[in-house]
C-alpha cells in the first residue's frame, strides 16, 4: 500500500512505492529552501519545474531540469532551493 509522507509544515509531500527500481517516492515540492537527510542512497529526478541542488562537499548550487538527475549519498544532508512548484521521483537504493 501506498504511504504518505509530509514535510516542511505541507510544503514537501510525497507518496512511497515500490517502483521496478526499487523503493521509490514521488513528489511535489512548493516554492522555498529545503534541507534534507539522507538514510540510503537516493536518485532524484526532476518531473516538471527545476530543483536547485548544493549537494555535500560543493559550495555551489547546481540547477537540474526537467528529466535530469542527481544521485545523493547515503548519511548525507544535502540543500534543495525551489523556485517554481516542482515534481519530482526519487528512487533508494
Amino acid at each position: 500500500m501506498f504511504k504518505t509522507n509530509e514535510y516542511f509544515d505541507g510544503k514537501v509531500k510525497s507518496i512511497a512505492f515500490t517502483s521496478v527500481d526499487g523503493p521509490a517516492t514521488v513528489g511535489v515540492m512548493a516554492v522555498g529552501e529545503y534541507t534534507f537527510g539522507t538514510d540510503s542512497i537516493e536518485i532524484m529526478t526532476v518531473v516538471s519545474g527545476s530543483i536547485e541542488s548544493k549537494l555535500p562537499g560543493s559550495d555551489e548550487w547546481k540547477t537540474f531540469q526537467k528529466g535530469e538527475s542527481f544521485e545523493v549519498g547515503k548519511g548525507v544532508k544535502f540543500g534543495v532551493r525551489i523556485t517554481v512548484e516542482t515534481s519530482y521521483l526519487c528512487v533508494y537504493k
